[in-house]
């Protein structure tokens, strides 16, 4: 006898009914629970049954909203990466203070590097972090190559330089194997930063 899954059938069962607000908020302590369940255990580590007990709900309700744990790791992971282009948008004319912003985003946000971690050693090794379908890049290349065209930036391929100033601004990561950075660290320690960081990445893109 074919077992059923019940997680297809809640899911397409609440698919089509708008969130309520008890459910909104609800499903929010789900995204904010999880958050922190994938970045401190992974996606194979995460347990549902943690996550459901600290958010106050239940699996149906967990399954129903986002399919399966894998689904659920999706929505935080994409949604990591769209509110990174909201919260620091390129600005390719001055890719130094990109990288800056970048640095403090990262700082306030350590959860965001961990789940791109993650998703790296778990699911895709080598070559882009996700499919070309989902990606992300095109209006941070079209920057980039719009700025070369008016010599702002050296040549190159847009998405090495892109990819290369990322780098840098991840030099003090949470996943560093060097120095991990804090927000508890003294603040001229992040201006330090800050400043060589700038400087670096500037003599770095600038055309010779």
């Amino acid at each position: 006898m074919e077992q059923t899954d019940w997680s297809v059938v809640i899911l397409s069962g609440m698919a089509d009914k708008p969130l309520t607000s008890r459910g909104a908020a609800t499903r929010q302590r789900i995204l904010d629970v999880a958050t922190q369940e994938f970045a401190e255990h992974g996606i194979a580590g995460a347990r549902v049954e943690r996550i459901v007990a600290a958010a106050r709900t239940n699996k149906a309700q967990l399954y129903g909203y986002f399919g399966s744990k894998e689904g659920l790791f999706d929505a935080i992971f994409f949604g990591s990466l769209e509110r990174i282009m909201t919260v620091v948008p390129i600005d390719a004319t001055d890719l130094a203070d990109w990288a800056v912003r970048l640095y403090d985003e990262y700082l306030r946000r350590p959860d965001l590097i961990r789940l791109a971690t993650w998703a790296r050693l778990e699911r895709r090794p080598a070559g882009h972090l996700v499919d070309d379908a989902d990606r992300l890049d095109a209006a941070k290349l079209g920057a980039i190559a719009d700025a070369q065209a008016t010599g702002l930036v050296r040549s190159g391929d847009p998405f090495d330089l892109m990819a290369m100033v990322i780098a840098m601004s991840m030099a003090w990561s949470p996943v560093s194997n060097v120095y991990a950075a804090t927000d508890q660290e003294p603040a001229h320690v992040h201006e330090q930063r800050r400043t060589l960081l700038r400087d670096s990445v500037r003599r770095v893109v600038t055309p010779g």
